[in-house]
């Protein structure tokens, strides 16, 4: 199979490709192993299938590009990077966008491997059009384009040939295109200084950072609410959320919710800034977090409280995100009554809304009540059970009845709000005494599709590994609960047949 693909390729080469010798070429090369492609790889001359792509005939670079996808699978990046420079170059400014990404495919694969990427790194003229790439209408080559520039970075080389060379400027150059590529080119600068604390360093030094940042502070709400994003991510490192700090860039953010109330536009680019603080507070201490920025769960509060649907539902998911570990839950608590009638509203809100911002305050009320093991203090678990008893009249039927809905993502969502309440002997004692409810655990009938009956099992385990369950629901029960999780997630009782005398 190999050398027939070869033999065709020399066709291609001697007969100037008509139409019929690609075919046939592509046709025989979706036959042949890779590996037998491999032990040819030093026969293969891609030249003239290159020098056909500078045809304008849309069937031909079709067939090519397909068929270089193919072959240069084969070659080691090494090979590549060394002796198709020319071609790869010629790649980036090709009009057709299906032949940038197959070469900008072949350069993510070059800057992956440490032997190869030094080709790139000497090589202007190749980065330069990498960095012209993410200026491109296409989003999947400006994509492909951030994604190389981000691993060349990863190297001290990597970083000196983007921020102390000529490529600066291109960069600077190509975000002048549109707002679009100007964000693009942030997009990149953030992945490169989230790497480390000297990514950092060369970033904050070539500019582009303060530019970001003077974004997010300015009057442009739109702006702002793209920009937000962009430091949210920043701040999932230690390093990041440093900088921000001594920048100043928290206080600012703080001060601009502070205003808020004054601003009609407001709603643009609020829900990003209380996500900020949301995994600021998680990311680092919520009690902190919270102390030093009052304005921030302040706002929470308010937003759970308007009739704005996707206020509410940055509220809620930030109210989750908050009370997921202890440190969280105790700062909630603190509020009083007022994270009292907070509860009640998610309950309604997971009874009433439309089904997405149910299954949010569904996921907000699983991570609020979750308790390990090594953490359920009696002061913890009277406060989780309060909580639950806040959610509505009878919470434990609430959920029940949210998840007989005929929607598998809510019967999920109601499933794990009692996985995560079910290590917890309150929980247990309630579930036990609901008419039905452990018949309802363990019946397998209910779940009819692969996530609800992940979701069950989950329930199951989360219940029969619980150190007090036999206690409470009783040996009987127990035993259930183990045959259940012996038998996994989706067995089928076998049906038995009787067989009936005289039947066929």
């Amino acid at each position: 199979m190999a050398a027939q693909a070869l033999a065709l390729l020399r066709e291609v080469a001697r007969l100037e490709a008509p139409l019929e010798e690609l075919r046939a070429l592509h046709s025989v090369l979706q036959a042949v192993p890779l590996n037998e492609l491999r032990q040819q790889a030093a026969e293969l001359r891609l030249g003239p299938l290159f020098s056909l792509l500078n045809e304008n005939h849309r069937e031909k670079t079709t067939l090519c590009v397909s068929i270089l996808e193919r072959l240069l699978q084969a070659m080691e990046p090494v090979h590549v990077a060394r002796n198709l420079r020319v071609d790869l170059q010629r790649g980036l400014i090709h009009p057709d966008d299906s032949v940038k990404i197959l070469t900008l495919s072949q350069i993510g694969r070059i800057v992956e491997n440490s032997d190869a990427v030094t080709e790139i790194l000497n090589n202007a003229e190749l980065l330069k059009q990498i960095v012209y790439c993410i200026g491109g209408e296409n989003l999947s080559v400006a994509k492909a384009a951030i994604k190389s520039l981000s691993r060349i970075s990863l190297t001290q080389a990597g970083l000196e040939a983007l921020f102390e060379s000529n490529l600066l400027d291109d960069l600077k150059s190509v975000m002048k295109t549109n707002d679009i590529v100007r964000y693009r080119v942030y997009e990149l600068i953030i992945e490169i200084s989230s790497v480390s604390p000297e990514s950092l360093n060369y970033c904050t030094t070539s500019g582009l950072v303060t530019q970001l940042l003077r974004e997010l502070t300015g009057e442009d709400v739109l702006v702002r609410a793209t920009c937000i994003e962009m430091v949210t991510s920043l701040a999932y490192t230690h390093h990041g959320r440093q900088y921000l700090a001594q920048e100043g860039v928290i206080d600012q953010i703080s001060n601009i919710i502070v205003g808020a109330d004054s601003d009609p536009f407001s709603s643009f680019y609020l829900p990003g800034f209380v996500k900020f603080f949301g995994n600021l507070a998680v990311m680092d201490s919520p009690q902190q977090i919270c102390e030093r920025y009052p304005i921030f769960v302040e706002k929470v509060f308010e937003m759970i409280e308007s009739q704005d649907p996707t206020m509410i539902g940055v509220a809620v998911d930030t109210v989750g995100i908050l009370g997921s570990n202890v440190e969280g839950k105790q700062v909630l608590q603190k509020t009083g009554t007022r994270f009292e009638r907070l509860l009640m509203r998610i309950g309604h809100q997971s009874k009433n809304a439309p089904v997405e911002l149910k299954i949010r305050c569904l996921d907000a009320i699983s991570s609020l009540l979750y308790l390990p093991p090594e953490q359920q203090t009696d002061d913890l678990l009277r406060m989780t059970e309060s909580w639950f008893s806040s959610l509505s009249r009878d919470p434990l039927e609430l959920f029940r009845g949210i998840s007989s809905q005929p929607f598998p993502e809510l019967h999920c969502a109601a499933l794990k709000v009692f996985t995560a309440i079910a290590n917890q002997p309150w929980a247990q004692k309630l579930m036990f005494n609901s008419p039905g409810f452990v018949e309802y655990v363990v019946d397998r009938s209910v779940e009819h599709d692969k996530a609800s009956k992940d979701a069950k099992y989950e329930l199951v385990k989360a219940l029969a590994n619980s150190k007090t369950i036999a206690e409470i629901f009783g040996n009987p029960n127990y035993l259930r609960l183990r045959t259940y999780l012996s038998e996994g997630p989706y067995y089928v009782k076998p049906v038995s047949t009787t067989a009936v005398e005289g039947a066929e």
